[in-house]
């Protein structure tokens, strides 16, 4: 147990932005009538991997090398998403810098992204068991190792179903929130590294325009607001912040399917659908929701390439060369080529012309398999009759060990409202700061100079 005076605790409320506070969130309002409220500049792309690696880093995407949710791996000429190593986040971390300057630092992050293998003292983050008979098993992994089961045996499992898919909810928020009160209690980290998604979730199912939102703010206030107390009442500073802020969509854009219909796609045909073939295809994109990392085979082909992109419905701009720069996404792990969606406009990853092609990982809960985001798992197909009796069937299934396939998801993109990954173009729309520390306020931060700000915090 470390002994510094100051300690900070950093709660990430994803989602969260100007528009949504306000009488929903009386928690929130009182941390910002005791400090204050600011503007969180975002990085380019506003995804959660991009956005937490640079608050972590100070760096851009140029810098660490987290150009999205995932990414297009040319040596193994696979696409990877949502990888977990923080081998991967190139630069010094914020708990690298604190250690030089701050005598007996500890760290906990907990649920933060590229959690594994970190330098801290104290994480927890999801990590799914797969045994070999094709079974998936809700799990945790934590350091040290046994932190997880001790968790959980103090709170009840972890409601890994309610952390994605179409059951996730504020129930994950909620554990989250009592596993981060839990390790304050024990070991009284110096920064402790806070994540909770759920506000994130039904503003891609419905949109920050529809009503029922509201009910998610004040449940993630209230969630929060019980942390924020029990870490005043220990002695910590709180900074609360946001990765992006979610717009209202309406217009999926199948942008490989583009690609495809061009030639510039290969796809194999498999027992199991249309597989599409990274290392054999001349072009594809990585969609990832508003931008999409486009990789193309021949360079004398990507402004043929650029231009079939800039002329198709949905796209706003397509990045390359000095652009990509000017944005902090010039990495060599980013395409060569960018797309950014309209306003209202988002990516899928969909890659099929016919349904009955798709692969048999569509229609299930994939995030590893997709080489996509896909935020339609957020939904079970409502063509599905009886969709919880026919879930419990499939579930009970596979506890009692034979193979079936998840398949409830369904393949309409256009049930998603809410997406992100642009930069915003309204006040209202940027993520928030805000901080209890009256003395630091400001009006504005760059979320590359969100470390900077959290050692001055803590010395």
């Amino acid at each position: 147990m470390n002994s510094p005076t100051a300690k900070v605790i950093v709660v990430n409320v994803v989602g969260l932005t100007h528009a949504l506070l306000g009488k929903d969130t009386p928690n929130l309002n009182g941390l910002i009538n005791e400090g204050y409220l600011a503007r969180l500049e975002p990085v380019f792309p506003a995804v959660t991997c991009t956005a937490q690696a640079s608050m972590l880093t100070g760096l851009t995407a140029s810098g660490h090398g987290i150009v999205g949710n995932g990414w297009y791996f040319r040596d193994l000429a696979e696409v990877g998403f949502w990888k977990q190593s923080n081998y991967l986040v190139k630069g010094q971390k914020i708990w690298d810098d604190a250690r030089r300057v701050v005598p007996g630092f500890e760290c906990s992050q907990l649920f933060w992204w590229y959690n594994m293998y970190a330098a801290v003292d104290h994480s927890i983050t999801p990590r799914p068991y797969y045994p070999a008979d094709g079974r998936k098993i809700p799990a945790l992994y934590s350091n040290p190792a046994d932190e997880a089961e001790k968790a959980e045996a103090e709170l009840g499992p972890f409601p890994f179903f309610n952390y994605w898919g179409p059951a996730a909810d504020e129930r994950s928020s909620a554990w989250i929130a009592q596993c981060a009160k839990r390790d304050l209690s024990r070991n009284r980290p110096a920064l402790q590294l806070v994540y909770l998604p759920h506000l994130d979730y039904n503003l891609q199912r419905l949109g920050p325009g529809d009503p029922r939102i509201r009910e998610d703010v004040r449940k993630v206030d209230e969630i929060a607001g019980d942390l924020i107390d029990s870490s005043r009442a220990l002695g910590y500073d709180v900074l609360v912040v946001s990765e992006y802020g979610i717009g209202q969509v309406s217009h999926p854009v199948h942008i490989n399917r583009i690609l495809r219909e061009a030639g510039y796609v290969s796809v194999r045909r498999t027992p199991v659908g249309e597989m599409l073939d990274f290392g054999a295809s001349r072009a594809f994109a990585v969609a990832d929701h508003q931008i999409a990392h486009v990789y193309v085979r021949h360079k004398a082909e990507t402004e043929r390439v650029r231009i079939l992109l800039c002329e198709s419905a949905g796209v706003d701009r397509v990045l390359s060369g000095e652009e990509k720069k000017r944005l902090g996404v010039d990495h060599e792990r980013s395409g060569e080529l960018v797309a950014v969606a309209d306003v209202g406009a988002w990516f899928t990853y969909y890659y099929w012309f016919d349904d009955d092609g798709a692969p048999d990982f569509a229609r299930t809960v994939d995030i590893h398999r997709k080489p996509g985001y896909d935020p339609v798992e957020l939904f079970i197909d409502p063509q599905i009759k009886l969709p919880r009796l026919k879930v419990a069937g499939k579930v009970l299934k596979k506890k009692l060990g034979f193979r079936t396939l998840m398949d409830v998801i369904p393949l309409d993109a256009g049930l998603v409202r809410g997406s992100h990954g642009r930069l915003p173009t309204v006040d209202e729309d940027y993520p928030v700061l805000i901080g209890t520390r009256a003395s630091l306020a400001l009006d504005s931060l760059n979320m590359t100079q969100f470390k900077k700000l959290v050692i001055s915090c803590l010395t």
